[in-house]
């Protein structure tokens, strides 16, 4: 039996509806060949990774398996409408279905809601003996132990660049309960994490040196997360991950991190004012250790991005210089400004429906634009995606990337030197303001 699995890429915007493809990425992702890792061995398996490479519809294949968000979702329907019109069954999961299987059950013969460990096998061995049902649902969640190794050598990792970054994951779930994320709905609400010998020894079989832990958020677990540095230290490998900001107030945490290896760390600040921050349940943040944080990450030559969200009530128009002024002020290296977003099953969502102020909530997360998705309290949604925008030309000008940057020196030095310049040249041009390609 072949089996194609296959990634979508998403189209580049609503009047532009031509697919985004690139000749590299710049992360190898996990997803793709840990799915691959789970297929039992009578199976013949391919991957596809749309945004890489065109996808062959004459080849044959005998099952097709599309995993996707919501960004890719167009795209996702139009591979599987085109298969199943050839006579080609498909299955569909990912973040996307979980909140939208009914709609992707009407693209598919069957959809999978949940972690692939629990039904991934049903499904194929159900499409083998063609008696597929529309609905495979997982009962719970997989402890992390002895989770199969990821099968890179599927992939042509000529399309990775020569400093291949691998994802890894260390853990699934998050602690936290901000206002505005759906993760933990399809991670699950309990942080769960893989043992210390599990993750080396899958480090140590890939034989790379740059590595992204693809947590939603590292370190959820103290303990483990020391642990598990203490064990990477003699590997010599630089990593990344995103992480808490309080983590950084911890000198001995912050100084393993460095030893073990930890070239940058993306953290959700979030918003500069403290009362915005309570709204989002952020109770983690304190505007208050904010320079504390910087600095710690400042001197210990740690390479590091700032999320931003905006849009909360409790903000006013001041908010956008200010931001930028702290940004400026502490020379901050990346910073990534996002809109608020009412993403299906959180507490903000249930307040804007509720408050009738949803805009055009069926296509929330569907573009890469900066969209606006509800009314604001103190602007109009294009208003506020202007000033986002603006946020990105400011941040991004030549003159604050000069101000704000050391010549480059290290590692980390050159690591903000190339996002920089790859924002700013996405600022200025016609495609989304963000990077998509863990995606």
């Amino acid at each position: 039996m072949k089996l194609s699995i296959i990634q979508p890429s998403h189209y580049r915007g609503r009047s532009n509806r031509t697919l985004y493809q690139s000749r590299k990425r710049s992360l190898v992702g996990l997803t793709l060949p840990y799915l691959a890792a789970l297929t039992p061995p009578d199976w013949e398996v391919t991957l596809i990774d749309q945004q890489l490479t065109e996808i062959d519809y004459r080849a044959r294949v005998d099952l097709v398996a599309i995993t996707t968000w919501t960004i890719n979702s167009f795209a996702a329907y139009e591979i599987a409408d085109r298969y199943r019109a050839m006579g080609v069954p498909v299955i569909m999961g990912g973040p996307h279905v979980y909140f939208y299987s009914d709609e992707a059950a009407e693209h598919c013969d069957a959809v999978g809601v949940g972690e692939g460990e629990d039904i991934w096998r049903t499904m194929l061995e159900d499409a083998a003996k063609g008696r597929l049902r529309k609905l495979y649902r997982a009962q719970g969640y997989h402890n992390l132990e002895a989770l199969p190794f990821p099968r890179h050598e599927l992939l042509d990792l000529r399309n990775y660049g020569p400093v291949k970054t691998f994802a890894v994951q260390t853990s699934r779930g998050c602690p936290f309960r901000c206002d505005f994320c759906s993760e933990r709905f399809f991670l699950g609400k309990t942080y769960r994490y893989r043992p210390v010998k599990d993750v080396i020894d899958e480090i140590k079989g890939i034989g790379g040196k740059y590595f992204f832990f693809a947590d939603s958020t590292f370190a959820g677990k103290k303990s483990h997360a020391i642990e598990l540095m203490e064990a990477l230290a003699p590997l010599g490998i630089h990593w990344s991950t995103l992480w808490s900001s309080n983590l950084c107030r911890n000198e001995k945490f912050m100084d393993l991190a460095k030893r073990s290896g930890l070239l940058h760390v993306n953290i959700g600040i979030e918003s500069i004012d403290q009362a915005t921050l309570s709204g989002m349940n952020k109770k983690a943040n304190r505007v208050k250790h904010y320079e504390e944080i910087l600095k710690n990450l400042h001197k210990r030559g740690i390479s590091y991005s700032l999320n931003f969200v905006f849009g909360y009530d409790s903000e006013d128009k001041s908010i956008y210089d200010s931001t930028l002024a702290f940004l400026r002020h502490n020379k901050v290296p990346v910073a990534y400004f996002n809109i608020l977003t009412p993403h299906i099953g959180t507490p903000f969502y249930e307040r804007m429906q509720e408050e009738n102020r949803l805009v055009d909530s069926g296509n929330v997360g569907r573009w890469p634009e900066i969209t606006c998705h509800f009314m604001p309290k103190h602007c109009s949604p294009e208003q506020l995606e202007r000033n986002v925008k603006r946020l990105y030309h400011e941040f991004y000008s030549l003159r604050s990337i000069f101000s704000r940057l050391p010549f480059p020196r290290s590692q980390s030095d050159m690591a903000s030197w190339m996002v920089n310049l790859a924002q700013r040249r996405t600022s200025r041009g016609n495609d989304a303001m963000e990077n998509f390609d863990r995606y």
